[in-house]
């Protein structure tokens, strides 16, 4: 009897030591997942996701939009697609059109599970317990990029040639960045630079550092919005909480001045930018109305 009130007293003080049990995740009914790194393991921790963002809710970046789902489009079917790198300026909808992806395609099977970019390592082990499955799966790394004198940029390389270039086909990889090539490159890199044949060779820094981004087969450009842009996104979103709350409004010439003084306060003109100050301008008519 003192025995195994001992070992009870040691399995009650190791018990929280442990990691909890982990339960499989029924992807029939959830479409998202975050990995979360546990100890030197993880797991996929179900979210519940909002699928209000629309793809015509992303305004001028019509190019972008469709090239994405295409690629998209025909990953769900089976056919040879490829890893995406949307990268440009902040807020100009990168991670929204992922996002609208997957509320457009998510009865078609699509499912999305975010990464970050520190867990980038885990790849093989998350890619490990998708292997199989019916469902098509869009691993996400939103903000993926490397400060200089960071290695973990080469790490990142050989995870990513070693995981996806061998992963199930129901695998695909999808980064936003602010960077094309993800890692600075500083005039320095090119101090070694010299001619040969007539030809300029970069030194082998630079090449290294684009080499990261070579992994990505669709490279998505998204560039500052103009006034116009921004002026028509900032029309787009405020007739969408109109509709919702039923205000009546139009447009105007003193809108518009207020919107570019929004924007000008912010320093950007951007879709986030512009779907703030709808938000403002709206709240700020319902309750003048009272």
């Amino acid at each position: 009897m003192a025995f195994l009130e001992r070992a009870e007293g040691v399995l009650a003080r190791l018990e929280p030591l442990l990691p909890a049990l982990r339960g499989s995740i029924d992807w029939q009914q959830c479409l998202a997942a975050r990995w979360q790194r546990e100890g030197r393991s993880g797991y996929l921790l179900p979210l519940d996701v909002n699928l209000d963002m629309r793809l015509s809710d992303l305004i001028g970046v019509d190019r972008q939009r469709e090239q994405l789902t295409r690629n998209t489009e025909q990953f769900i079917a089976g056919m040879p697609s490829n890893h995406a790198l949307l990268w440009g300026s902040r807020g100009t909808g990168k991670s929204s059109l992922v996002r609208a992806l997957l509320a457009e395609h998510a009865k078609n099977g699509l499912r999305l599970i975010e990464i970050e970019r520190d867990h980038l390592a885990d790849l093989p082990r998350v890619v490990e317990q998708l292997a199989g499955l019916p469902q098509r799966f869009v691993l996400f790394c939103d903000d993926l990029s490397f400060e200089s004198g960071e290695g973990d940029y080469r790490v990142l390389k050989s995870v990513l040639d070693g995981s996806l270039e061998q992963a199930p086909d129901n695998v695909l990889l999808y980064a936003t960045s602010n960077r094309r090539h993800l890692v600075p490159e500083k005039e320095s890199d090119n101090e070694n630079w010299k001619h040969v044949d007539g030809e300029l060779h970069p030194s082998e820094a630079v090449e290294d550092k684009i080499a990261l981004s070579d992994r990505f087969g669709l490279w998505l450009s998204f560039y500052p919005f103009t006034q116009e842009h921004y002026l028509n996104v900032v029309e787009h979103w405020i007739t969408e909480l109109a509709q919702k709350t039923g205000l009546q409004w139009a447009r105007d010439e003193q809108l518009d001045i207020l919107a570019a003084r929004w924007a000008t306060g912010r320093g950007n003109r951007n879709g986030r930018c512009a779907y703030q100050f709808a938000r403002y301008w709206v709240g700020l008519q319902l309750l003048e109305q009272g």
